[in-house]
């Protein structure tokens, strides 16, 4: 069964993000997500809506989700960043997606998450440095969650690159 879905009024767009932002705090990412999608089909280039959905499908991460369903979320995350218009908050978003799916992936345990984790959570670092050299003034944001990936790669050994085996041909 399809349903027609209904449209928000643009003078209802306001409320609807303050909405989406709740649901957000209140842990049902999915809740927000709706809302955020149903505000941008009004309202196409609203930077605030599409920040609230990139976050909201990162938020989702944090449900346990499959090895694939955390590439498909993060995916459609970072799909979002071109609209974004600020070239610091492109850079900014991008670290903050890499690094939820690296604690995805630490939760996940599976062969080889931890070189995946250290993968994602070193490139949410490389992203985090190129926002800081661009950040506005009195803006550590940046600083602060490459502490945060930082503190994560420290406190947890099991994190660690992958380990290219050598590769010796047979001469037979």
């Amino acid at each position: 069964m399809t349903f027609q879905l209904k449209r928000i009024t643009k003078e209802g767009v306001p409320a609807a993000l303050q909405k989406a932002e709740r649901y957000r705090f209140l842990n049902e990412p999915s809740a927000a997500e709706s809302i955020c999608l149903d505000v941008l089909a009004v309202d196409p280039d609203n930077q605030q809506a599409l920040v609230s959905l990139i976050l909201a499908t990162v938020d989702e991460l944090g449900e346990g989700l499959s090895g694939g369903a955390v590439a498909d979320h993060a995916r459609r995350a970072l799909e979002l960043l071109p609209r974004l218009r600020d070239e610091y908050k492109r850079a900014y978003y991008h670290g903050i997606i890499c690094e939820r799916r690296g604690k995805a992936q630490v939760r996940q345990n599976t062969p080889r998450s931890g070189e995946m984790a250290y993968d994602s959570l070193r490139e949410a670092m490389d992203w985090y440095e190129r926002a800081e050299a661009m950040r506005p003034p009195g803006n550590d944001e940046a600083i602060l969650r490459w502490n945060t990936c930082a503190r994560i790669l420290h406190r947890n050994p099991s994190l660690a690159p992958s380990v290219e085996e050598a590769f010796e041909p047979s001469l037979e």
